[in-house]
């Protein structure tokens, strides 16, 4: 109809072209709403001319070309002398300027392909009445199949074909007569699941607002005990709920099921309750199940496993302004969404249990759930940090920094934002005129390896480089280690993530611990902040070399087997081999070669990344890759046959049976198929150095309490344990730490381990 008013919800301005008065756009973002008016105020010209100055300007981000040197104010101006683009090519002779000019003339062709990518085809023949375009409800069962094929976890709980089920019983336990028969119940189980609802994200500063416990599916009770809003109903005391519990939560005969268990024993244990018994926690076993799934938390699962849109939190508490905090939530709202949280956590546990057999079965009962707890126990302990220490480092920092920033900005000929992208580029692109990198929207790309380049060559960017890297060190850890230290205990308490990384290793954050500089003097000065408790002792075991070992073992190398059973140096012997030199003869910059060949092998390193990481030509590189796989034939096939095998089952499996989807092996794409093949190469070294560990930590553990010692781990970092050790058992502990970490697993070589001891982790390291 010619009446018909239509609004585009948009913000993309190629759609300015069909503005008119029957037709206006609608930016949600900006909340602005544009007219014809509006569109000749941004353009300079009506709607119908919108195309002509796209079509001139071009537009990289949908690699139109346009006129080079021709920009969008440019184009607004000539079009406005000019009329329209055919004009404007017809008159090129009159248009100012000798370059422009000439820039019409040329690219002329490359104009009017430009102009026909950016019109829009609004001429459309619809093969259906607009009424049959009308918003309608949903095909949540189409959708729901899409978004699963999809993994749009966010969209699936959203659109989730089974909306949540009426026949669930939720309800809260408010009165003592209540608790008692819970109680009651509760005793009688050998399996309940738990979760917690708190105060705070960071689970040794949380309180209890409330438990919630689910024991058959269907049905769950919640225990509010903290809810605090005008009118809220009379809740049984913290002390009566938790004095009640505690025999069931520290019987370890009563199997504990929990999402993230370790966050509810955390905040248990503050609250004074030792939880015993974790047996099954979902977001673990989804981690070993499943580990190419995109997340392991319980509304993502609930909707892929079970087709179940949980309650969101912020449908609780509300979001942005409006949010209040969990414990001014009306009770019997927390009660759905909590029971919900407990209810499905055990239903998953159900699905999950049986897929757990065979090497997974190993892998999460004797090292991913006992190492629950010993995360458990880490976390509580925390580690000490001396604040004065960091305190004087961050001084030292700024003033090395002030001094960078005063050279920076005299070899750039003046001062600029040095923090800025934007100014750092035009200072070293335009203003100095160094060789460009490439453009990015914003500007001129300042990224660690454009630096990196120039760094060779101009003393700014190496200058650049050092400020960068001690401006992160100081807001990363000088500035931010003292404000994590725990206001009760007086320690930080970094929080270890078991199901994040995908080769298995842990990662740490608040603070992430993994990426101090270990060779840096300042990230040794960060380490030196790490102290012991009051009178004892810091002791620092770290496996030497493990994944060169793992190597030698899975490739069984004879050479490098060799070199590690006698404890040789594994990079001399390596230089020796490639550079035809008797290990004595090897000189510090061979080794220094060959060290760099050893680790790149082991991550696929081609002859061009090892050139630049050699600082030799690209045909030099080559050729000391094709000497290691002479020397160290069996490294080659094992690369080969690791390759074929991981194309032939799509996974790749460590030495203790965790596996992981490498499907960019079946890529069409080069480059992402040789990710896939590095890939299927490393994921089973880097994944078994994190098993070994893993098992390691659990044994360690648990001689620890068998032993009576008082040593407590407090850190892992990488292939690294960290123990805060009385002095009387610093000899007994080294000995148990090496015996548990050199034996964890029977390789073809001896695993070996570095031990220091210290009043703080430098020199203990």
């Amino acid at each position: 109809s010619d009446t018909l008013q239509v609004t585009i919800v948009s913000s993309d301005k190629d759609l300015m072209q069909i503005v008119s008065d029957q037709v206006v756009m609608l930016d949600t973002m900006k909340d602005k709403c544009s007219g014809p008016a509006e569109v000749e105020e941004r353009f300079g010209v009506p709607p119908e001319k919108v195309g002509d100055i796209l079509g001139l300007a071009g537009d990289s981000s949908d690699n139109i070309p346009g006129v080079p040197g021709i920009g969008e104010k440019t184009a607004t101006a000539l079009i406005r002398e000019f009329g329209d683009l055919e004009t404007l090519l017809a008159s090129t002779g009159q248009v100012k300027g000798k370059k422009r000019q000439e820039n019409l003339r040329d690219f002329a062709d490359q104009a009017r392909l430009s102009r026909r990518l950016v019109a829009l085809k609004y001429d459309v023949e619809l093969d259906c009445p607009l009424t049959e375009l009308a918003l309608t409800e949903p095909d949540r069962e189409a959708l729901t199949d899409l978004f699963k094929r999809l993994e749009f976890h966010k969209l699936l709980q959203e659109f989730s074909v089974e909306e949540r089920s009426t026949g669930e019983q939720y309800r809260a336990i408010l009165t003592k007569e209540d608790f008692k028969d819970l109680l009651q119940e509760l005793q009688e189980l050998r399996q309940i699941c738990l979760d917690t609802e708190t105060t705070s994200l960071e689970a040794t500063q949380a309180d209890l607002i409330g438990i919630s416990l689910a024991w058959k599916e269907d049905e769950a009770v919640y225990i509010p005990i903290g809810h605090r809003y005008l009118g809220a109903p009379e809740q049984l005391p913290l002390a009566e709920v938790l004095d009640g519990l505690r025999p069931i939560l520290e019987n370890p005969d009563i199997e504990k099921i929990g999402q993230n268990l370790k966050y509810d024993a955390l905040v248990l244990r503050r609250a004074g309750i030792r939880l015993q018994g974790m047996a099954f926690d979902t977001m673990v076993a989804s981690y070993l199940i499943f580990p190419a799934a995109k997340s392991h938390g319980l509304d993502a699962m609930a909707a892929e496993h079970l087709n179940h849109r949980m309650i969101a939190y912020s449908e609780v508490v509300g979001s942005g302004r409006n949010q209040i905090p969990f414990y001014e939530v009306e009770v019997e709202k927390a009660t759905h969404y909590a029971a919900e949280d407990a209810d499905v956590t055990l239903k998953l546990a159900r699905l999950f249990a049986p897929e757990i057999h065979g090497e997974i079965k190993s892998l999460f009962d004797e090292i991913e759930m006992p190492l629950v707890e010993v995360l458990t126990e880490m976390e509580w302990g925390g580690v000490r940090v001396d604040c004065s220490a960091l305190g004087a480092l961050s001084g030292e920092l700024a003033t090395q920094l002030e001094a960078l920033e005063t050279r920076i900005h005299e070899l750039a000929g003046g001062p600029f934002n040095i923090g800025s992208p934007k100014q750092l580029g035009e200072v070293l692109f335009e203003r100095m005129g160094l060789p460009r990198g490439k453009k990015t929207k914003t500007g001129w790309s300042t990224n660690v390896e454009v630096l990196t380049k120039l760094a060779e060559d101009h003393e700014i960017a190496a200058s650049l480089l050092e400020y960068r890297s001690l401006s992160k060190l100081k807001s990363t850890y000088t500035d931010a280690l003292p404000k994590l230290v725990h206001p009760e205990t007086d320690r930080i308490h970094t929080s270890f993530n078991q199901a994040v990384t995908a080769t298995g290793r842990l990662s740490s954050s608040n603070p992430n611990l993994q990426n101090i500089p270990i060779r840096t003097e300042n990230g040794a000065r960060i380490r030196e902040a790490f102290v012991p408790a009051e009178g004892r002792l810091l002791l620092a075991a770290d496996y030497s070399q493990i994944e060169l070992r793992i190597l030698a073992h899975m490739a069984d190398e004879p050479t490098l087997q060799e070199a590690f059973a006698s404890g040789e140096d594994v990079h001399q012997r390596t230089a020796g081999e490639i550079f035809g030199v008797f290990p004595e003869m090897v000189t510090s910059e061979m080794r220094r070669q060959a060290k760099i060949i050893n680790f790149g092998v082991l991550y696929g390193m081609g002859a061009f990344s090892l050139a630049k990481e050699l600082g030799v030509s690209r045909k030099e590189a080559q050729a000391f890759i094709d000497n290691y796989f002479n020397r160290y034939s069996r490294i080659r096939s094992y690369i080969e046959r690791q390759v074929d095998a991981v194309k032939k089952e799509g996974e790749a499996i460590t030495l203790l049976g965790r596996r992981c989807a490498i499907p960019e092996i079946a890529s069409s794409n080069g480059a992402v198929r040789s990710y896939g093949e590095r890939n299927a190469v490393n994921y089973p070294i880097q994944g078994s150095a994190a098993d070994i560990i893993k098992r390691a930590m659990v044994r360690i553990q648990r001689r620890l309490r068998a032993e009576g010692l008082t040593s407590c781990m407090v850190l892992q970092v990488h292939d690294e344990l960290v123990f805060d050790v009385p002095f009387a058992e610093k000899e007994q502990v080294e000995k148990l730490v090496r015996e548990e970490m050199e034996n964890a697993v029977s390789l073809r070589v001896p695993l070996v381990v570095d031990v220091g001891i210290g009043k703080n982790w430098k020199i203990a390291h």
